[in-house]
């Protein structure tokens, strides 16, 4: 009876363990947000926080923009004739509208009705054509030459290509002018279809040469 009371008083008297929990608590440093998604997975700050942008694998452009080298102009070199060449065909450029205006002067008092030109217009009329031909044979030239020249050249094609076209069209012009000039003083239609012929020549060549100072300067 004494050693029951006892036992019981063993037991009564020792504590009981607590129990211990099912979860475990994480510490306050561990970052568990990019961990488990929410339920609204379409949460801006869940697509920031939840996926790793090092698991993203690069899209066929990325690998092209990383390995594909991009293409550069080629560089051409230009000799020094080349530049004086070019030297030449601008003074010749320069000197072309004063040139057209004597021309168009001169040809204007040789078909005018309402007086007798000089002994001198017609003379000084053919001296002028004559170096209107020398020049647009100079700038010809150099111009056809320097084209060649620069023809592995891709700067600015569209615009030296309507250039020559415009100057080659003027040089076209001129020749037919001058065939033209034989029969001018037979007939006011004869001298009238010299002197148009003469304009449209003198047009495209301003065109072509103002086409190329305005995109180049002078």
């Amino acid at each position: 009876m004494v050693s029951s009371s006892l036992f019981v008083l063993l037991l009564v008297s020792t504590p009981v363990a607590t129990a211990q929990p099912d979860t475990i608590q994480p510490p306050d440093s561990a970052q568990v947000g990019a961990t488990f998604a929410p339920t609204d997975s379409s949460a801006s700050w869940y697509r920031r926080a939840a996926i790793d942008t090092r698991l993203i694998q690069p899209t066929a452009r990325d690998w092209n923009t990383d390995t594909l080298p991009r293409r550069r102009h080629a560089a051409v070199e230009y000799s020094d004739w080349y530049y004086r060449r070019l030297r030449l065909h601008k003074w010749g450029s320069y000197a072309e509208l004063p040139v057209f205006a004597a021309e168009y002067w001169l040809g204007n008092k040789l078909i005018s009705r309402s007086s007798v030109p000089g002994s001198w217009v017609k003379p000084t009329h053919a001296t002028v054509a004559g170096v209107l031909g020398g020049l647009f044979t100079v700038n010809t030239l150099t111009g056809v030459w320097n084209l060649y020249d620069s023809r592995h050249d891709t700067d600015q094609r569209a615009l030296v290509w309507s250039h020559s076209a415009l100057m080659l069209g003027a040089d076209a012009g001129f020749a037919v002018t001058g065939l033209l000039a034989g029969d001018a003083g037979g007939t006011t239609a004869n001298a009238n279809r010299h002197r148009n012929a003469g304009l449209i020549s003198m047009g495209f060549a301003a065109a072509g040469t103002f086409l190329m100072w305005a995109a180049r300067g002078l």
